[in-house]
């Protein structure tokens, strides 16, 4: 009998299913699924500091291989497996935590108090594969034919990866326009077939979840984050923030909101190691969006929305989303990583957001920006969407809601190198595709911009510029 199973989260239904199935949502009521374990049956370690032993270790194959990994590494906590045979992992996870010290003063929190966990050091340069390794672990369990997602870009990009790398033929759905150059060529490179639909991502989602249920004849596995099996991988970012601060909790994670997957994984994660004695307190929780893509902003903190047990007034979702639709109104933002109107998992969001007794802010384009050039000149490079949990911080703290002594940790979710087109427009007043179609130059605006100075080839012009 297997340890784990598929369970809807509806509190009405609670629907069952075998981790032998695949299913993107209840077959009964059509909400989402969680991944819930027998834990009585697990051998679970008493202590997070277990873990420890395996943080170095290296291997080409048998326990040294998910060792190596930073998801696998903590595979007692995502027993979902049944096997060790059937893990599909690229060695991703072994990201870096930053106590930032030259950063945190710029955002109002004093030195040593702020974090930044960057996810871009993984294998495709984005938090995705976290979940990948879990998805694709899933997908060969049950013998997926084809996989396929719709994608603003990382998560095609950590699809195509996985699938080269598996053998699995790969499909990404994105929307016309609608994705980062630095991303998409990561598909392409990989070799995914890669359909471009008109319309934004939520159109693609839309379908490739159509063609993933109605047409079974094809043979799509759907790799999106409304999979359960993505948010078990996901869970495994705030295995590693712990170890990184000596198994202590921080006192706020703060993450950007898109599909609204980081936050419902980490919920999650918290959520069943305090189930599991293994921590004794709990962080809140931020969720950052753009004020151009920010429908659980205007949701919760608008509308009032609230988990209520599970039992969240879907009527006013449904109406908020009409009224959207009605105005012909789309996301849109410089940071495409969360340019999604209608995040599916909206309502694992609301849970994690009571349990971690979560708020939810937005900051705009320009903001996004500034923090992004801030991350850059103090800490990492980082994609636009990363520094909307830097910006959202930094908002907190003006608020008076995130004390300056607190400990603070921001995801940062992707590389610097996603989207160097925003970057070089920040910095240079550059816009490339301005370029292509012979646009002006403007001048840059950002606070820190760094623009290349021309110089003659000479060497009294080159030291009167160094002067």
């Amino acid at each position: 009998m297997d340890l784990a199973y598929q369970q809807c989260i509806n509190p009405d239904c609670n629907a069952t299913y075998s981790v032998s199935e695949v299913h993107v949502a209840c077959a009964q009521c059509g909400a989402l699924l969680d991944i819930r374990y027998d834990w009585q049956r697990v051998a679970v370690p008493k202590s997070m500091a277990f873990f420890e032993h395996r943080w170095m270790t290296k291997g080409e194959s048998g326990p040294g291989v998910l060792d190596f990994s930073g998801v696998w590494r903590f595979r007692e906590l995502l027993p979902f497996y049944r096997t060790e045979s059937d893990i599909v992992t690229v060695g991703e996870g072994r990201t870096n935590l930053q106590q930032a010290h030259l950063l945190a003063p710029q955002i109002g929190l004093n030195k040593g108090r702020l974090f930044l966990q960057y996810e871009g050091l993984n294998p495709s340069g984005s938090f995705k594969d976290n979940g990948m390794t879990a998805a694709f672990t899933h997908a060969r369990m049950v013998g997926a034919r084809r996989v396929a997602c719709a994608s603003t870009g990382n998560t095609s990009a950590s699809l195509a990866l996985y699938a080269a790398l598996s053998q699995i033929p790969g499909v990404v759905f994105i929307g016309s326009g609608k994705i980062a150059y630095g991303k998409l060529s990561q598909a392409l490179d990989y070799g995914a077939l890669t359909l471009q639909i008109q319309g934004d991502f939520d159109a693609c989602l839309r379908r490739v979840r159509q063609i993933a249920v109605d047409r079974p004849d094809l043979g799509i596995y759907l790799m999106n984050s409304v999979n359960p099996f993505r948010l078990e991988g996901q869970k495994a970012i705030m295995y590693r923030v712990l170890e990184a601060m000596n198994w202590e909790v921080p006192d706020w994670i703060v993450v950007p909101g898109g599909n609204l997957g980081n936050c419902s994984a980490f919920g999650k994660a918290f959520s069943e190691m305090q189930c599991l004695g293994l921590i004794k307190k709990v962080p809140r929780l931020a969720v950052i969006q753009a004020s151009g893509a920010n429908p659980l902003y205007e949701l919760v903190t608008q509308k009032g929305l609230k988990w209520n047990g599970g039992r969240f007034d879907r009527k006013r979702v449904a109406e908020y989303y009409g009224q959207l639709d009605g105005a012909d109104v789309h996301a849109h933002t410089i940071a495409s990583a969360i340019e999604i109107g209608r995040p599916v998992n909206l309502p694992k969001a609301l849970r994690s957001l009571d349990f971690m007794q979560g708020v939810v802010r937005q900051v705009d384009d320009e903001t996004i920006l500034e923090h992004k050039a801030m991350v850059g000149r103090f800490g990492f490079g980082c994609e636009p969407a990363s520094a909307a949990s830097v910006a959202g911080a930094h908002l907190l703290v003006e608020e008076g809601l995130i004390g300056r002594d607190e400990r603070v940790v921001c995801i940062l979710t992707g590389h610097l190198l996603k989207d160097p087109d925003a970057t070089v427009k920040y910095h240079t007043g550059v816009d490339m595709k301005a370029v292509q179609e012979k646009a002006p130059r403007q001048e840059p605006k950002g606070r820190l911009a760094c623009r290349p100075v021309p110089v003659p080839d000479d060497l009294e012009a080159v030291v009167r510029a160094l002067q």
